[in-house]
């Protein structure tokens, strides 16, 4: 079936979306063409919002609205304890457990060389950067680093390769616990298991 243009346009835009086939795609457009017009409005002005509204965090590349974000602007948060996770919504799974009260820091993905993706690619210089922070005393602020990424593949190797390049600077580097399946994402951790996690961490 010959679709109208506008709604191939708008069926091949949603095929790009991550878990959307050709079925899906083609639900959802009839389901927004069907819609009232306020909804696909809303819709479209909730998407441009992101795109103008969001910025990264300058401290720990956090998506923010606002920079710093609220995690490295809140005096309650220790600053002496930084989780290092892959992506801004891991975030999201740690704050679950309700244990974690420090601050963290983004990498922006993992070391993964099939995909094309190097410790180059990652955001490390700015961790690093983040470690030659003081205090008044002239005492590194940074007294811990906890690295929380996926326990896959890609996130072992990241994981290692940041152990390699923080321990020497004198940091205590810990890695969570496996309360995360091996080969899972820390992403669909219930809030128990990122407890476990973030009590069960080792150092590495």
């Amino acid at each position: 079936m010959d679709l109208a243009p506008p709604l191939t346009r708008l069926i091949d835009a949603l095929r790009r979306l991550p878990g959307v086939g050709q079925k899906s795609a083609q639900r959802i457009a009839f389901h927004l063409m069907r819609s009232p017009r306020d909804q696909a409005q809303e819709l479209a002005e909730a998407a441009l919002g992101v795109k103008d509204q969001l910025c990264f965090c300058s401290v720990c590349n956090n998506i923010t609205d606002h920079d710093p974000c609220h995690y490295c602007s809140n005096p309650q948060r220790n600053p002496a304890l930084v989780c290092v996770v892959e992506e801004p919504h891991n975030i999201l799974a740690v704050e679950k457990s309700r244990q974690f009260t420090g601050v963290y820091h983004v990498l922006g993905g993992a070391i993964a060389p099939l995909q094309g993706v190097g410790p180059e690619q990652l955001k490390i210089p700015s961790l690093l950067h983040r470690m030659r922070a003081t205090r008044a005393d002239g005492q590194p602020l940074i007294e811990e680093v906890i690295i929380a990424t996926d326990p896959n593949a890609e996130g072992e190797a990241t994981a290692l390769y940041l152990a390699r390049l923080l321990k020497p600077l004198g940091v205590r580097v810990s890695r969570i616990g496996m309360g995360i399946p091996v080969g899972s994402e820390i992403e669909y951790a219930d809030e128990v298991t990122m407890t476990k996690a973030l009590e069960g961490r080792r150092v590495l």
